[in-house]
């Protein structure tokens, strides 16, 4: 991927929308770790998560768009282990 290439900057976009998939299906698991967590707390059903998973994939989209399109390969682990907490938590395996 070169520097001016979109490919990057589409493979994190289209992974950011998994990643908000999972984040939404993990708040309305009613799992009780997620409610004790959300309740409370200010963070209002969990808007205030997914504020900060839109901001990560903004950094990491404006990241790959200037010279660092390797930024993909990081955002790809980190929605792996996305994937992996959201099966652990709506599957209530934890």
């Amino acid at each position: 991927m070169g520097d001016d290439d979109p490919v990057a900057v589409l493979f994190i976009f289209l992974l950011g929308i998994g990643n908000f998939a999972l984040h939404r299906a993990v708040l309305d698991s009613g799992h009780p770790l997620v409610l004790q967590i959300t309740r409370g707390r200010g963070f209002r059903g969990g808007g205030v998560l997914l504020a900060v998973e839109f901001l990560l994939l903004t950094a990491a989209m404006l990241l790959a768009a200037g010279a660092w399109p390797e930024v993909a390969f990081a955002y790809a682990i980190y929605s792996t282990l996305n994937l992996v907490t959201a099966w652990l938590i709506v599957s209530r395996r934890v």
